[in-house]
């Protein structure tokens, strides 16, 4: 059950908006990285602190795309260095952290660096970071307290129903578990095909890709993150210059290849990008081009890793 008080904290005075609820006064939308960010952790930190909370979970954790939304450029590193090694090591789905840390990714929402997920405590406590500097509070309790604090901070908490960023349950993209079965078809395709491409992703917008094979599924597995969304596709094809023929004449396409090395790489590009790309894939010894849209993209498998209670968790 999602917590019962859930509260709107901004640095938009209410009575600077219209009757449609649009706030017309002269705040800015992008953070001041200075008073008014710490003034929303400070009310973060005191809602967590009234609802008993020092640990929160990172749910649905995902970095910037290759379209960012946020109205400040992304940095490197998704505002997450520091916090977690380069490989993401720790920033997945479940991964719990210390209300610090917690408080350093509301930091890095807060000023749109790249990173974005969902804070949770179970059924006691969740926090999300909208647009424009809107966060929105959802405990078990009134917080009555916490509520005065937000405001001698400056800031405007305000009660509503229900969070626009809380999980939609009954609205997962995938729910298919990666359990013995999804193994066993694994193992029937490579019988036949001999090699794989598995698209293994932890972190929206962040995957890993792997060619598997009867030899190596075993240690691939063992090596998966957790609670990854595991997609399987059609091996890459060694014909790098027909896969590049291929493209097509506009839109945008995710290009996969495989270095002589052995590293998976993979770009979304466009009809712009296209000499630059077949430039940066002259030496590749295979390839492919994998559609964007949704509604075009057909892979051979997809399912989720469930927890080691065999329970699926991930809200993919």
């Amino acid at each position: 059950m999602p917590p019962s008080f859930v509260h709107r904290i901004t640095k938009y005075d209410p009575a600077d908006r219209d009757e449609h609820g649009h706030y017309t006064g002269a705040e800015d939308t992008v953070s001041d990285h200075g008073p008014v960010e710490a003034a929303y952790l400070a009310a973060i930190t005191a809602f967590a602190e009234a609802s008993g909370i020092d640990r929160l979970e990172i749910r649905d954790p995902a970095v910037t795309g290759f379209v960012h939304f946020g109205v400040e450029p992304p940095v490197e590193g998704h505002g997450l260095v520091g916090l977690f090694p380069p490989d993401l090591t720790g920033y997945h789905d479940g991964s719990e952290v210390s209300l610090p840390v917690a408080l350093e990714l509301v930091r890095a929402m807060l000023r749109d660096q790249g990173a974005w997920c969902r804070l949770e405590a179970g059924d006691v406590f969740t926090m999300h970071v909208g647009w424009d500097q809107y966060v929105y509070v959802g405990t078990d309790r009134p917080c009555a307290d916490a509520v005065a604090r937000t405001r001698e901070l400056g800031l405007f908490p305000e009660p509503l129903t229900a969070s626009p960023y809380a999980a939609e349950f009954d609205e997962a993209e995938v729910t298919e578990p990666a359990d013995e079965d999804f193994w066993t078809r694994v193992r029937t395709m490579l019988a036949s095909r001999q090699t794989l491409l598995l698209e293994e992703t932890c972190v929206r917008n962040a995957a890993r890709w792997h060619r598997l094979t009867p030899k190596n599924l075993d240690t691939v597995r063992a090596g998966l993150g957790p609670r990854a969304l595991l997609t399987v596709w059609p091996d890459l094809t060694p014909d790098v210059g027909a896969v590049l023929a291929a493209l097509p004449g506009e839109g945008s396409v995710e290009f996969v290849w495989e270095a002589q090395e052995g590293t998976i790489s993979h770009a979304i590009v466009d009809d712009t990008e296209y000499q630059e790309l077949a430039t940066q894939v002259a030496d590749a010894r295979a390839a492919c081009v994998l559609p964007l849209s949704l509604d075009e993209r057909h892979p051979l498998l997809c399912a989720v890793l469930p927890d080691s209670d065999g329970v699926l968790r991930a809200r993919w």
